[in-house]
């Protein structure tokens, strides 16, 4: 397609709003076009690549025996409060009301609706398994949309749902689209890893979080290379410290002026770190936004919390913690601000991380101003409302698996899949009847597909300074023939020529032919990142031309017939090599 008659806007300079190279490369193609924070809209090029994402997701999903549906976006609240998620979802939820007043979502994610659709359409053993799928938008009100497609409002997902009779049938699902998604994963040729990750509100018992590895991934990944522990840093176990076997010293009140931090305490005191004890104050809000209750938790003062981990342990939603405000939780438990400790305290719930009763003699806030105990014992001195592993891994910590030192590294979520099992049909009543006539519960798998995330996940892996490197697979177009002198009737009729042969081949071409200087040219094919370019210039009428790959520096003259072969060779064999046929066997 001639470039001259294409809508295509790129920008020379770096929008002010954009950070990572997705983000800045994306808008500076004129791939998407911003229309309000953290909504987007995909201009022609941008649309090619999101259709070729969609369809390589699309194949691997009906070739894995997925049935493609889709459904509203517009959800009835009914739905939700029957499952029990219509407050527990949290502000993330876009609600909406109808002109009769009837509540509404903007669907985040589509459990309640599959499940619903399953148990009014199957009754028997005999119709299951199934696994329905759908691409379509979905809508998160973002408290801080950023990062453009990697973290919007509203954005495209692919989700299935499987339905089974038994355990043994959800494992072979799930197993299903877990090779499934490598598949995908692979074929848009992302380096990716898949690790075990927390369910969060989707819920469940089981979870994997499919993770590109870049550096500007919001995810922190850790991972054993002595084994194949691999997981989400909020999933990820933290191994405990040996107990300590010291005798227990005489509790002793310190003073310790000005010294609000834990590090600074340690300081003033001489104390390790991990002889201290740290305070975290948290308020837990009820559907309504009112405190329901006041939460201190205590960990080793060189540790940092695992909020997740304590959502969980707490059995609430992570919009429903937050920091509490001192003053006011002063007033109904006695903690005092950069001096709070778990003796004396009242009218809270304590929580103190599984390391601590197994330490000996630690230094912790004594609820007065300026004070601090030390050789404080768990048990002796206090006790807790709950002894719970929270504390956030970080590297060179023992594996949980084979106590190895962890390594880590940051990724960017593109998928993930679940094994929800009666979470949703126990709630919603999918049953089916078993030989005997007996009823039983479906066990329900989701899965999803970030593909707007996985389209910004492939920018983020495959660029330079001067642009994007488009893998074959997702390219807007193949090759791009860039004409140096387009009013030069020689050099138009040949790479015409070129553009001819190389779509008889099945080929994408773009054909650049604008009225601009070769060096703008030049900068437009780098940074819109065609995988091939062919340029054809001064030595048109001698059948000779340029041929380049935009992952390397360097570019040969060739004959046509030689940059024809070329090029649909170098592309029909890409697109061979990420075809479901050549990873069929992950």
């Amino acid at each position: 397609m001639k470039m001259s008659k294409m809508y295509i806007r790129t920008l020379r300079e770096t929008p002010a709003e954009a950070v990572l190279p997705s983000h800045i490369y994306m808008l500076r193609t004129g791939m998407i076009r911003k229309l309000a924070s953290g909504i987007y809209g995909f201009m022609p090029l941008g649309k090619r690549v999101l259709s070729k994402v969609e369809n390589i997701v699309r194949e691997e999903m009906d070739l894995a025996g997925a049935q493609e549906i889709l459904m509203s976006a517009l959800q009835p609240a009914e739905l939700w409060e029957e499952s029990g998620r219509w407050n527990a979802y949290g502000p993330e939820m876009w609600r909406v009301h109808d002109r009769n007043d009837r509540e509404f979502c903007l669907g985040p994610t589509h459990e309640e609706i599959f499940t619903d659709i399953i148990r009014n359409g199957v009754s028997s053993y005999r119709q299951l398994p199934v696994n329905l799928y759908q691409i379509q938008t979905k809508y998160r009100d973002e408290a801080r949309p950023r990062f453009g497609l990697m973290r919007s409002r509203e954005f495209i997902m692919k989700d299935a749902y499987s339905f089974d009779r038994d355990e043994e049938g959800l494992e072979a699902s799930y197993q299903n689209m877990y090779h499934a998604y490598s598949r995908v994963f692979t074929r848009c040729g992302l380096v990716f890893r898949p690790v075990e990750a927390d369910n969060g509100a989707i819920g469940g018992s089981a979870s994997h979080e499919f993770t590109a590895l870049a550096d500007n991934g919001e995810s922190s990944i850790v991972y054993c290379e002595s084994c194949d522990m691999a997981a989400t840093d909020e999933r990820a176990e933290c191994v405990d410290a040996k107990p300590d076997g010291a005798e227990m010293l005489p509790l002793e009140m310190k003073e310790t002026p000005g010294t609000k931090t834990i590090e600074a305490v340690a300081d003033y005191l001489h104390l390790d770190l991990k002889q201290t004890i740290k305070a975290l104050l948290y308020e837990v809000y009820n559907d309504d936004g009112s405190v329901k209750e006041y939460v201190a938790a205590f960990l080793r003062g060189d540790h940092e919390a695992n909020e997740v981990k304590l959502c969980n342990a707490l059995g609430i939603p992570e919009h429903a913690l937050a920091f509490a405000d001192e003053e006011k939780m002063a007033a109904v438990t006695g903690c005092v601000g950069g001096f709070t400790g778990p003796v004396g305290l009242k009218n809270c719930r304590i929580i103190v991380d599984s390391e601590l009763p197994g330490m000996k003699n630690l230094c912790a806030g004594a609820n007065q101003a300026d004070h601090h105990y030390i050789n404080m014992n768990y048990g002796r001195d206090y006790t807790a409302d709950m002894v719970v592993n929270f504390k956030m891994i970080k590297e060179g910590d023992p594996c949980p698996v084979c106590g190895a030192p962890v390594k880590m590294t940051r990724g960017i979520e593109v998928g993930q899949v679940f094994k929800l099992g009666t979470k949703y049909s126990s709630a919603m009543k999918a049953v089916y009847k078993d030989e005997n006539m007996q009823e039983h519960e479906m066990l329900m798998g989701c899965y999803g597909i970030g593909v707007t995330r996985t389209m910004a996940a492939i920018v983020e892996q495959n660029h330079d300074e001067d642009g994007i490197i488009w893998p074959v697979a997702v390219a807007p177009y193949h090759v791009i023939i860039t004409v140096m002198k387009a009013k030069d009737a020689v050099q138009m009729e040949l790479a015409e020529k070129i553009e001819a042969e190389l779509a008889g081949r099945g080929v994408e071409v773009m054909l650049d032919d604008r009225d601009e200087r070769p060096g703008v040219k030049f900068k437009d094919a780098d940074l819109i990142g065609i995988p091939v370019r062919i340029t054809v210039g001064r030595r048109a009428g001698e059948g000779v031309v340029e041929y380049k790959l935009r992952k390397d520096a360097d570019k040969v003259e060739l004959s046509v017939e030689e940059a024809v072969s070329a090029a649909a060779d170098f592309v029909l064999g890409e697109l061979k090599a990420h075809s479901h046929e050549a990873v069929a066997d992950l």
